[in-house]
């Protein structure tokens, strides 16, 4: 996966309280633009989400898939694609948190692969918007609370 699209986002709140949003995938829908539904699978050892089923109507880019996780603390959180979607051959980003003086600065990095043919300017755009999208959302809904 070579082309990434990342961004960054400062939220009023501190890391675990970032993170908490992060992990509250059954939320996302009322919050993340793009995501339709979230459905947890699987939760790992340290009780955060292991595997999520997401549907997505990003415009563009209309699909199902599953993603697996990895939390590293309430530092960073990577996913990658665990089973693809009709349009989805990849999905792998994350969002690294660095936590100072009760707020945090969110990086979201994200790249997608897609099984149809598209032209890279659109798709890089498809992304930027899913990235703007969330960082936003995310900020609204840690602060909101």
């Amino acid at each position: 996966m070579a082309d990434r699209t990342t961004s960054s986002i400062v939220i009023g709140a501190d890391p675990p309280s970032v993170t908490a949003v992060i992990a509250d995938f059954a939320s996302y829908p009322e919050w993340a633009g793009q995501v339709r539904s979230a459905e947890v699978l699987t939760v790992g050892d340290d009780g955060r989400p292991a595997t999520v089923r997401f549907v997505l109507d990003a415009g563009v880019i209309r699909d199902e898939y599953t993603l697996a996780y990895r939390w590293t603390g309430d530092e960073a959180v990577d996913w990658a694609i665990a089973e693809p979607g009709r349009m989805l051959s990849a999905l792998d980003g994350s969002y690294r948190l660095a936590g100072a003086n009760g707020r945090t600065d969110v990086t979201y990095e994200l790249a997608v692969e897609l099984k149809v043919p598209m032209i890279g300017m659109i798709k890089r755009k498809a992304e930027k918007v899913i990235v703007d999208t969330a960082l936003k959302g995310l900020k609204k809904r840690v602060e909101g609370r």
